[in-house]
Protein backbone atom coordinates (compact mmCIF):
# COMPACT_ATOMS: atom_id res chain seq x y z
CA UNK A 1 0.00 0.00 0.00
CA UNK A 2 1.01 3.60 -0.50
CA UNK A 3 2.83 2.84 -3.77
CA UNK A 4 -0.14 2.97 -6.11
CA UNK A 5 0.05 5.14 -9.19
CA UNK A 6 -2.30 8.13 -9.24
CA UNK A 7 -3.09 8.65 -12.92
CA UNK A 8 -5.53 11.56 -12.69
CA UNK A 9 -2.90 14.28 -13.09
CA UNK A 10 -0.94 12.67 -15.92
CA UNK A 11 -4.12 11.66 -17.76
CA UNK A 12 -6.98 13.93 -16.62
CA UNK A 13 -9.09 13.13 -19.69
CA UNK A 14 -8.87 9.34 -19.39
CA UNK A 15 -12.19 7.86 -18.27
CA UNK A 16 -11.47 4.12 -17.95
CA UNK A 17 -8.57 2.13 -16.52
CA UNK A 18 -7.87 -1.52 -15.69
CA UNK A 19 -6.62 -2.00 -12.14
CA UNK A 20 -6.04 -4.57 -9.42
CA UNK A 21 -7.29 -4.56 -5.83
CA UNK A 22 -4.44 -4.28 -3.32
CA UNK A 23 -6.46 -3.78 -0.11
CA UNK A 24 -10.03 -3.63 1.21
CA UNK A 25 -11.49 -2.29 4.45
CA UNK A 26 -15.24 -2.55 5.01
CA UNK A 27 -16.75 -0.48 2.18
CA UNK A 28 -13.38 0.91 1.02
CA UNK A 29 -11.11 -0.41 -1.74
CA UNK A 30 -7.54 0.50 -2.63
CA UNK A 31 -6.20 -0.16 -6.14
CA UNK A 32 -2.74 -0.35 -7.67
CA UNK A 33 -3.72 2.34 -10.21
CA UNK A 34 -6.52 4.88 -10.17
CA UNK A 35 -8.01 7.66 -12.27
CA UNK A 36 -10.16 8.84 -9.37
CA UNK A 37 -9.09 12.07 -7.71
CA UNK A 38 -9.18 11.92 -3.88
CA UNK A 39 -10.85 14.85 -2.11
CA UNK A 40 -8.35 17.59 -1.31
CA UNK A 41 -7.48 21.22 -1.89
CA UNK A 42 -11.17 22.11 -1.92
CA UNK A 43 -11.97 19.72 -4.77
CA UNK A 44 -14.39 16.83 -4.07
CA UNK A 45 -13.38 13.22 -4.59
CA UNK A 46 -14.33 11.55 -7.85
CA UNK A 47 -17.28 9.22 -8.32
CA UNK A 48 -17.95 6.43 -10.82
CA UNK A 49 -18.10 2.65 -10.94
CA UNK A 50 -15.85 -0.39 -10.61
CA UNK A 51 -16.76 -2.91 -13.30
CA UNK A 52 -15.89 -6.55 -12.59
CA UNK A 53 -15.18 -9.26 -15.16
CA UNK A 54 -18.49 -10.90 -14.20
CA UNK A 55 -20.34 -7.79 -15.36
CA UNK A 56 -21.14 -6.66 -11.82
CA UNK A 57 -20.79 -2.92 -11.23
CA UNK A 58 -20.02 -1.34 -7.88
CA UNK A 59 -20.74 2.35 -7.39
CA UNK A 60 -17.93 4.55 -6.08
CA UNK A 61 -19.62 7.28 -4.04
CA UNK A 62 -16.45 9.12 -3.00
CA UNK A 63 -12.65 8.95 -3.13
CA UNK A 64 -10.31 10.11 -0.39
CA UNK A 65 -6.71 9.92 0.78
CA UNK A 66 -5.52 7.41 3.35
CA UNK A 67 -3.37 7.99 6.40
CA UNK A 68 -0.15 6.98 4.62
CA UNK A 69 1.54 8.93 1.84
CA UNK A 70 0.07 8.02 -1.56
CA UNK A 71 -2.87 5.96 -0.31
CA UNK A 72 -6.17 6.48 -2.12
CA UNK A 73 -9.37 4.79 -0.99
CA UNK A 74 -12.48 4.31 -3.14
CA UNK A 75 -15.68 4.32 -1.06
CA UNK A 76 -18.36 1.91 -2.29
CA UNK A 77 -22.10 2.04 -1.71
CA UNK A 78 -22.09 -1.64 -0.77
CA UNK A 79 -20.08 -3.03 2.14
CA UNK A 80 -20.79 -6.57 0.93
CA UNK A 81 -18.71 -6.09 -2.24
CA UNK A 82 -16.72 -9.35 -1.78
CA UNK A 83 -13.61 -7.86 -3.39
CA UNK A 84 -10.25 -9.21 -2.22
CA UNK A 85 -6.64 -8.33 -2.91
CA UNK A 86 -5.62 -9.57 -6.35
CA UNK A 87 -9.02 -9.08 -8.01
CA UNK A 88 -8.89 -7.26 -11.34
CA UNK A 89 -11.49 -4.76 -12.48
CA UNK A 90 -12.09 -1.70 -14.65
CA UNK A 91 -12.59 1.77 -13.25
CA UNK A 92 -15.11 3.95 -15.05
CA UNK A 93 -15.11 7.61 -14.10
CA UNK A 94 -18.25 9.74 -13.85
CA UNK A 95 -16.83 11.95 -16.57
CA UNK A 96 -19.53 14.66 -16.83
CA UNK A 97 -19.16 15.37 -13.11
CA UNK A 98 -15.35 15.32 -13.22
CA UNK A 99 -15.25 17.59 -16.26
CA UNK A 100 -17.44 20.18 -14.55
CA UNK A 101 -15.08 20.10 -11.57
CA UNK A 102 -12.08 20.51 -13.88
CA UNK A 103 -13.69 23.51 -15.57
CA UNK A 104 -14.58 25.03 -12.23
CA UNK A 105 -11.16 24.47 -10.66
CA UNK A 106 -9.39 26.16 -13.58
CA UNK A 107 -11.87 29.04 -13.42
CA UNK A 108 -10.97 29.54 -9.76
CA UNK A 109 -7.30 29.84 -10.72
CA UNK A 110 -8.28 32.59 -13.15
CA UNK A 111 -10.24 34.32 -10.41
CA UNK A 112 -7.21 34.03 -8.14
CA UNK A 113 -5.09 35.78 -10.79
CA UNK A 114 -7.53 38.70 -10.88
CA UNK A 115 -7.57 39.23 -7.11
CA UNK A 116 -3.90 39.49 -6.06
CA UNK A 117 -4.50 38.88 -2.37
CA UNK A 118 -3.98 35.92 -0.07
CA UNK A 119 -6.54 33.11 -0.36
CA UNK A 120 -7.94 32.15 3.04
CA UNK A 121 -10.25 29.35 1.90
CA UNK A 122 -12.20 27.90 -0.98
CA UNK A 123 -14.47 25.19 -2.28
CA UNK A 124 -14.76 23.59 -5.72
CA UNK A 125 -18.20 22.30 -6.72
CA UNK A 126 -19.98 21.38 -9.92
CA UNK A 127 -22.10 24.49 -10.42
CA UNK A 128 -21.16 27.00 -7.72
CA UNK A 129 -17.73 27.49 -6.16
CA UNK A 130 -16.03 30.09 -4.02
CA UNK A 131 -12.74 31.59 -2.97
CA UNK A 132 -12.16 33.58 0.23
CA UNK A 133 -9.62 36.41 0.07
CA UNK A 134 -7.85 38.47 2.69
CA UNK A 135 -8.83 41.75 0.98
CA UNK A 136 -8.46 44.16 3.86
CA UNK A 137 -9.70 47.54 2.65
CA UNK A 138 -9.53 46.60 -1.04
CA UNK A 139 -12.77 46.56 -3.01
CA UNK A 140 -13.91 44.22 -5.79
CA UNK A 141 -16.78 44.63 -8.22
CA UNK A 142 -18.58 41.46 -9.29
CA UNK A 143 -19.51 42.83 -12.74
CA UNK A 144 -15.95 43.89 -13.49
CA UNK A 145 -14.65 40.53 -12.25
CA UNK A 146 -17.19 38.69 -14.42
CA UNK A 147 -16.07 40.59 -17.51
CA UNK A 148 -12.38 40.11 -16.74
CA UNK A 149 -12.57 36.39 -16.07
CA UNK A 150 -14.66 35.73 -19.19
CA UNK A 151 -12.10 37.65 -21.23
CA UNK A 152 -9.39 35.31 -19.95
CA UNK A 153 -11.56 32.27 -20.68
CA UNK A 154 -12.21 33.40 -24.27
CA UNK A 155 -8.50 34.07 -24.78
CA UNK A 156 -7.93 30.30 -25.19
CA UNK A 157 -4.92 30.10 -22.88
CA UNK A 158 -3.11 26.79 -22.47
CA UNK A 159 -3.17 25.15 -19.04
CA UNK A 160 -0.19 22.90 -18.30
CA UNK A 161 1.60 21.29 -15.37
CA UNK A 162 5.20 21.03 -14.32
CA UNK A 163 7.15 20.06 -11.24
CA UNK A 164 9.56 21.98 -9.03
CA UNK A 165 11.58 20.87 -6.01
CA UNK A 166 10.65 21.61 -2.42
CA UNK A 167 13.74 23.81 -2.29
CA UNK A 168 12.61 25.84 -5.30
CA UNK A 169 9.25 26.47 -3.66
CA UNK A 170 10.94 27.45 -0.39
CA UNK A 171 13.01 29.96 -2.34
CA UNK A 172 9.86 31.43 -3.93
CA UNK A 173 7.22 31.50 -1.16
CA UNK A 174 5.13 34.04 -3.11
CA UNK A 175 4.05 31.18 -5.40
CA UNK A 176 1.83 29.84 -2.60
CA UNK A 177 -1.45 31.79 -2.71
CA UNK A 178 -3.37 29.77 -0.13
CA UNK A 179 -2.83 31.02 3.41
CA UNK A 180 -4.70 28.21 5.16
CA UNK A 181 -3.44 25.18 3.21
CA UNK A 182 0.15 24.48 2.25
CA UNK A 183 1.14 22.37 -0.78
CA UNK A 184 1.71 18.68 0.04
CA UNK A 185 5.33 17.85 0.69
CA UNK A 186 7.28 14.73 1.42
CA UNK A 187 7.99 13.38 -2.06
CA UNK A 188 10.69 15.91 -2.94
CA UNK A 189 8.79 17.77 -5.65
CA UNK A 190 5.73 20.00 -5.97
CA UNK A 191 3.21 19.98 -8.83
CA UNK A 192 2.67 23.41 -10.35
CA UNK A 193 -0.28 24.37 -12.54
CA UNK A 194 0.52 27.01 -15.16
CA UNK A 195 -1.96 29.15 -17.07
CA UNK A 196 0.46 30.76 -19.48
CA UNK A 197 1.13 34.40 -18.61
CA UNK A 198 -1.75 34.47 -16.12
CA UNK A 199 -1.32 32.17 -13.12
CA UNK A 200 1.32 29.85 -11.72
CA UNK A 201 0.87 28.13 -8.36
CA UNK A 202 1.08 24.78 -6.57
CA UNK A 203 -2.01 22.63 -7.07
CA UNK A 204 -2.82 18.93 -6.90
CA UNK A 205 -6.25 19.18 -8.54
CA UNK A 206 -7.49 18.34 -12.02
CA UNK A 207 -7.75 21.01 -14.72
CA UNK A 208 -8.86 21.52 -18.31
CA UNK A 209 -6.18 21.87 -21.00
CA UNK A 210 -7.33 25.27 -22.25
CA UNK A 211 -9.28 28.10 -20.63
CA UNK A 212 -11.80 28.16 -23.52
CA UNK A 213 -13.03 24.77 -22.31
CA UNK A 214 -14.42 26.39 -19.15
CA UNK A 215 -17.24 28.21 -20.93
CA UNK A 216 -18.82 31.41 -19.63
CA UNK A 217 -19.02 32.05 -15.89
CA UNK A 218 -20.60 34.61 -13.58
CA UNK A 219 -19.34 36.15 -10.35
CA UNK A 220 -22.66 35.91 -8.54
CA UNK A 221 -21.90 37.41 -5.14
CA UNK A 222 -19.23 39.02 -2.99
CA UNK A 223 -19.81 38.44 0.72
CA UNK A 224 -18.32 40.11 3.76
CA UNK A 225 -16.99 37.34 5.99
CA UNK A 226 -15.18 39.36 8.62
CA UNK A 227 -13.15 42.52 8.96
CA UNK A 228 -10.74 41.54 6.19
CA UNK A 229 -12.19 38.41 4.59
CA UNK A 230 -14.34 38.53 1.46
CA UNK A 231 -16.01 35.50 -0.14
CA UNK A 232 -16.38 35.56 -3.93
CA UNK A 233 -18.86 33.12 -5.49
CA UNK A 234 -18.48 31.84 -9.05
CA UNK A 235 -21.09 30.06 -11.20
CA UNK A 236 -20.70 28.02 -14.36
CA UNK A 237 -23.29 29.41 -16.78
CA UNK A 238 -23.71 26.09 -18.63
Amino acid sequence: MGQQQAMFNQHPYQTELDAQVIATEENKVMLDHTLFYPAGGGQPGDQGVLRLASGTQLSVTDTHKGEKQGEIWHLLNDQDHRLVAGDTLTLQLDWPRRHRLMRMHTALHLLCSLVPKGVTGGSVNEQKSRLDFDLGDAKVDKQQLTEAINHLIKSEIAVTQEWISDAELDANPELVRTMSVQPPRGVGRIRMVKIAGVDYQPCGGTHVANTAEIGSVTISKVENKGKRNRRIHLLLDV
